[in-house]
């Protein structure tokens, strides 16, 4: 897990600041800024979500700088000790609302830093992924370029090789290249081809949502602000302060689980269930759905006060009374039009690779959920698996046309 990600790292004595206090919105002001977003997302062209070490902290995965975190505890010569691995790890929510997200055209890249490979194993696809501080599961073969998916964490770090050799059949026979991990350590160059796919996604974007990290690692953490500088809006979702909050159009200080939940809510369209690990190599073409605002019974809040309770049961009530009005003239309601735009695309034609199996290793440990998660969500099965144990080709071994050079992971000074 990170501990042992961590421990495995070589000395580096600038790792940014640790332990900064968390801030959260009061509920009132967190639904009005959940509200502001959901409009951003419904309005996005080309929404890019930038992730860090905070939305895997609810699958169990400490993060690095957060009060409990792994250079937090260090910092205090205390030893984090935690349960989990990378290998029982489930993705959160916000990992598995990133996959409906997708497969409905409305976030179109995810960037991550994030090296535990829930994203992946969510069955987000492979090909809208950046993942520039590597993945614990993945092995390349430092001839041909093939990246090899595990179901078990690869036995070393820092671009070591693994002791596995590549398989991949050409004309002349089997390749035999050497196999490495992908994980960086400080100072390496970050994946060519992944950081400049990340880079031409970041210019492109009308939209860059950050969530669960502080952006105090470069090249990652100045991404978003390529789609900033190019007239683009910059939300961030972290309980913590980031380097860039002084430049978001929206600053939301919330638990990204939370939060998420909200926004799918209001858009109408279920958190899909979690099925177990899935690898899925690419996305077919996506056409954009037009995600209009729900209206939730839900989201209205009156803090409590019994005064405030009546008045907005009113106008609960008159907000049913509009949309029953409506719909007698109207049935292309919100939830209805997700729900054919949902049950029309095909899921079969999404090539996936069974991670999992049956072994304990790959049983999912308690989801650990924050406080006041939004529980409404519905669930619906996700995609279908092939056998598992089967490779897979990796694009990185595709030339790219991107002038972007391979920059190192190091901490930003500033």
């Amino acid at each position: 897990m990170s501990v042992n990600y961590a421990a495995g790292l070589s000395d580096y004595d600038h790792k940014g600041k640790c332990g900064l206090p968390e801030k959260y919105d009061p509920p009132d002001v967190l639904a009005e800024k959940v509200s502001q977003l959901v409009d951003i997302v419904r309005e996005s062209e080309h929404l890019v979500v930038h992730t860090g070490a905070g939305i895997s902290t609810s699958a169990g995965i400490p993060d690095f700088r957060g009060p409990k975190g792994v250079w937090t505890l260090e910092q205090k010569g205390e030893t984090p000790h935690f349960d989990t691995t990378f290998e029982s790890a489930c993705p959160s929510p916000t990992h598995m609302a990133l996959v409906e997200l997708e497969r409905l055209g409305v976030v179109k890249y995810v960037i991550s830093q994030n090296v535990d490979g829930l994203h992946v194993r969510s069955g987000f696809p492979r090909d809208k992924l950046s993942e520039l501080h590597g993945n614990m599961f993945v092995e390349q073969c430092d001839k041909c370029g093939k990246q090899y998916v595990r179901d078990t964490v690869v036995p070393t770090m820092a671009l070591k090789p693994t002791g596995g050799q590549c398989t991949q059949v050409k004309s002349r026979g089997r390749c035999r290249g050497k196999l490495h991990d992908t994980i960086l350590d400080w100072e390496d160059s970050l994946p060519e081809r992944d950081l400049a796919l990340a880079d031409e996604h970041s210019r492109r974007a009308d939209v860059a949502l950050v969530m669960g990290s502080s952006l105090q690692i470069v090249p990652s953490g100045n991404l978003p602000m390529l789609t900033k500088k190019r007239g683009g809006k910059l939300v961030i979702i972290n309980l913590q302060p980031s380097k860039h909050d002084k430049h978001a159009d929206l600053r939301i200080h919330g638990y990204v689980d939370e939060v998420m939940s909200m926004v799918m809510n209001q858009l109408g369209v279920s958190i899909p269930k979690y099925t177990g690990p899935s690898v899925v190599l690419e996305s077919p073409a996506r056409q954009r759905v037009m995600l209009k605002r729900e209206h939730t019974t839900e989201n209205i809040l009156h803090n409590g006060d019994p005064q405030n309770a009546d008045a907005f049961t009113n106008c609960t009530q008159k907000i049913k009374t509009e949309e029953k009005a409506k719909t007698k003239t109207d049935t292309s309601g919100v939830k209805d039009v997700c729900d054919r735009v949902m049950n029309s695309v095909d899921r079969d034609t999404e090539a996936t690779v069974s991670l999992g199996s049956s072994s304990s290793n790959n049983v999912c440990t308690s989801y650990q959920s924050p406080q006041k998660t939004a529980e409404k969500i519905t669930s619906h099965e996700t995609h279908s698996t092939k056998p598992a144990g089967q490779e897979i080709q990796n694009s990185s071994s595709q030339q790219t046309d991107s002038s972007v050079s391979a920059k190192r992971l190091k901490l930003d000074s500033d």
